[in-house]
């Protein structure tokens, strides 16, 4: 749980830089995910449905995609073109993968995610990423003040731009942000009881610009992966 409500204030702490939120043109906020297949999309959709019952509104019903993060950091504006064509070449490289969600998870601040199943080839995937799209980052990103109240966070901020990579990846599909409806508790008891499972494949890569919430303002670029 504190892995998750850490890596969405480190989220809108990077994300604060998109160009969505009037940033400096030269520095932008890029999620680099994993693209979920239709079996899983299919389950944020039905999972919106029952919070909208509730009158909650998610990032899904908003327009915004469906997506698990792999890698997400600050990237000066000119590295663009690189990092497609670096994230282009992984690509190529991959086939399919299983993806799997397995109930929920609500956060001390009112985020709502989707589990994912957390795979030995997921975790792969994400740092294979990590490790290719790292030297093109912004290496002047400075850590947010409130870092202070987690030291051990600060090597891998400073190393690669982001706390949530190697053994602090938490892969998830977020469904809403500091949520104030206390209709969620409700949600929360019929999950508990019935939760929300699917299985599915990642079907490849995307890149995109980001909101302060971490969610997809603009796809850049998405790679699919050959089928075997």
């Amino acid at each position: 749980m504190m892995r998750r409500a850490f890596f969405w204030g480190i989220s809108a702490a990077l994300a604060a830089s998109s160009p969505a939120l009037a940033a400096p043109a030269d520095k932008v906020s890029i999620d680099i995910y994993a693209i979920p297949s239709r079996p899983i999309v299919a389950a944020v959709d039905q999972a919106s449905a029952d919070l909208a019952q509730l009158g909650m509104t998610t990032f899904r019903q908003r327009g915004q995609a469906v997506h698990a993060t792999l890698y997400l950091t600050q990237y000066p504006a000119s590295a663009l073109p690189r990092l497609k064509a670096t994230i282009a070449r992984l690509a190529r490289g991959h086939k399919r993968l299983p993806l799997a969600i397995d109930g929920t998870e609500r956060t001390p601040t009112n985020w709502l995610f989707l589990r994912v199943v957390h795979t030995p080839a997921l975790q792969r995937l994400a740092d294979e990423v990590t490790l290719a799209a790292e030297p093109l980052r912004d290496h002047d990103l400075a850590p947010p003040a409130w870092m202070k109240d987690y030291p051990a966070k600060l090597p891998a901020f400073q190393r690669y731009g982001s706390p949530n990579v190697f053994m602090q990846f938490d892969p998830h599909l977020t469904l809403l942000a500091n949520e104030a409806n206390p209709a969620l508790a409700t949600y929360m008891a019929k999950t508990g009881q019935q939760p929300p499972r699917a299985q599915g494949q990642v079907d490849g890569i995307g890149i995109a610009l980001v909101d302060a919430n971490g969610q997809i303002v603009r796809t850049l670029a998405e790679y699919h992966f050959r089928s075997r």
